[in-house]
C-alpha cells in the first residue's frame, strides 16, 4: 500500500526518474536549518528552543529547484509541540510537500503559588517564575506579573499550575447599582452627568445607565473605574 501511494504521489507532481534531482536528504536538511534559524531568534527574545526535523522517505526524489527551498510552518509553534512545515520549489518546476517536526520552546512563565480561588484578585505574591515548555500549553501562556496583576481568578487554580490567559478576567470596574460618572464629548466639548449602573462591565465594555438627571437610560462605554462615556 505504502508504496502504491508514494507511486501515485510522483504521478500527480509530474515527476520522472529522470528530472528527480531534489532529494530527501536536501528537504530533511532545509528543514533543518529553518528550525535553527528559528531557534536563534528566539534565543534573542529569552527563549531556549529544542527541535528536531522529521524524516522524508528516502526514495522520494523531486524536480530539481533552481532557487533555494522555502520553508515554513504551516501552522502556529507556539501551540503544539509537533507542528508542521511545508518545504516547497519556487521555481521553474513548482512543487511543495510537508514535514513533520519536535519542538520545544522553553522559557519564563507565571506559575500559582499557591492554591488561587475563583474570585480572588491577583498580587504578585501569589505568583512566582519557572521555565516550562511554553508551547506544550495550546491556552498560552503569562509572563509578567504587571499584565496579571489586578485580574481576577475565573476559577480554582492548584498551587504550581501555570498561569494561562482563560483563567484571568478583567475585574468589573462598574457594578450594578454604583454611581458613575457619565462623560458626552464631541471634539474638544464635553458634558458630564451622574448615573447609575444597570449592570457589572468591565474597562473597554458597554454597560446600560440610568441618567439620574433625566431618568433615561442609556448605553455607555467603561473607561475607568467609575466613569462612562457616550460617544458623540
Amino acid at each position: 500500500m505504502r508504496i502504491t501511494i508514494f507511486a501515485l504521489f510522483l504521478l500527480l507532481t509530474g515527476i520522472t526518474d529522470a528530472s528527480a534531482k531534489t532529494t530527501a536528504d536536501q528537504i530533511e536538511k532545509a528543514a533543518s536549518r529553518f528550525l535553527e534559524a528559528f531557534s536563534t531568534q528566539q534565543a534573542e527574545e529569552g527563549y531556549e528552543v529544542t527541535f528536531e526535523a522529521g524524516t522524508v522517505d528516502d526514495r522520494l526524489s523531486l524536480a530539481s529547484c533552481e532557487a533555494p527551498l522555502a520553508v515554513e510552518f504551516t501552522g502556529d509553534p507556539w501551540k503544539s509541540t509537533h507542528p508542521s512545515l511545508q518545504v516547497a520549489c519556487e521555481g521553474s518546476k513548482p512543487w511543495r510537500m510537508f514535514v513533520t517536526a519536535s519542538v520545544s520552546i522553553n522559557g519564563p512563565a507565571l506559575i500559582a503559588a499557591r492554591p488561587l480561588a475563583r474570585g480572588e484578585r491577583v498580587t504578585s505574591d501569589m505568583l512566582t517564575t519557572q521555565s516550562v515548555v511554553v508551547n506544550a500549553s495550546r491556552r498560552g501562556v503569562m509572563r509578567s506579573a504587571d499584565d496579571v496583576t489586578g485580574m481576577e481568578v475565573r476559577r480554582p487554580v492548584n498551587r504550581g499550575s501555570v498561569i494561562t490567559p482563560d483563567l484571568l478576567a478583567a475585574p468589573d470596574a462598574v457594578e450594578r447599582g454604583d454611581h458613575v460618572m457619565i462623560t458626552a464629548s464631541s471634539g474638544g466639548f464635553s458634558v458630564t452627568s451622574r448615573g447609575k449602573a444597570l449592570a457589572n462591565a468591565s474597562i473597554g465594555e458597554q454597560v446600560l445607565v440610568e441618567n439620574l438627571r433625566t431618568a433615561r437610560t442609556i448605553r455607555a462605554n467603561v473607561v475607568a473605574p467609575g466613569r462612562v462615556e457616550i460617544p458623540m
